[in-house]
């Protein structure tokens, strides 16, 4: 997996960071506060944003459709507008006070440095979501601040096209003069792994629980899958030896 390998290629949201969950919640929360129709016990609140964003991925404002969209199932007296900004406020703060690493994340962070690989970030996050991720969110910052562990990072505002496009990972590879085959992706989504796939590059499922739905895709299309970072640390350590 690690031997022969020179760059890692890591998604950010769901993979490294226990983030997926936390958009659930300023879902929740706009809804319940800016809505007069209730959430349904039974919804599944991440599904239905991810095909309400595919909807209008490509457009010049895909969260003022995203909110349009929830403006008119859950019956809000609010403007689409005033709805959007509620949510930009809610999640600015869910995303400074209570994204954090994954367990076992900054433990392979640190030992893959001390080997001297290069460590990247590719991911659709939008530039924004980074910027408070390296300046705002104490517990990245505390922990592995982003610009002091990874060499490159590319995030929604440096692509055309995203995942399942490849486009993201092989401008990692050119800015970093990396051979395909001397690159590992680690991602925890279906579209992550197909972008990997597309792009040629060996990748490894990290498992998410929010990407349940499609596990046995995911685990048929990678080449590696593990169930969390502490695995990842085991295979590095006895493919390269502990120091």
């Amino acid at each position: 997996m690690f031997k022969g390998k020179k760059v890692i290629i890591f998604d950010l949201d769901g993979t490294l960071i226990d983030s997926v969950g936390v958009w659930n919640d300023v879902d929740r929360a706009v809804i319940e506060k800016y809505c007069k129709k209730p959430l349904e016990d039974d919804i599944d609140v991440g599904k239905q944003r991810d095909a309400w964003l595919a909807k209008y991925f490509y457009t010049e404002d895909t969260y003022k459709g995203y909110c349009t969209e929830l403006k008119n199932k859950y019956l809000s007296d609010y403007s689409v507008e005033e709805i959007k900004e509620a949510r930009d406020r809610t999640s600015k703060e869910f995303v400074k006070t209570k994204v954090d690493y994954k367990d076992g994340a900054v433990e392979l962070l640190k030992l893959l440095k001390e080997k001297g690989f290069v460590l990247t970030i590719g991911s659709t996050t939008n530039d924004f979501t980074i910027e408070i991720y390296k300046t705002k969110n104490k517990n990245i910052m505390s922990k592995a601040p982003l610009d002091d562990y990874f060499d490159l990072i590319l995030s929604k505002g440096s692509v055309k096209k995203f995942k399942p496009d490849p486009e993201v990972f092989l401008k990692i590879l050119d800015k970093t003069n990396c051979k395909k085959e001397d690159a590992l992706i680690i991602e925890d989504s279906l579209i992550g792994v197909e972008a990997a796939k597309n792009a040629g590059v060996e990748v490894v499922a990290m498992y998410d629980k929010y990407s349940d739905s499609v596990r046995d895709k995911i685990n048929s299309m990678a080449d590696y899958k593990v169930d969390n970072f502490y695995e990842l640390i085991d295979i590095l350590n006895e493919e390269l030896g502990r120091d």
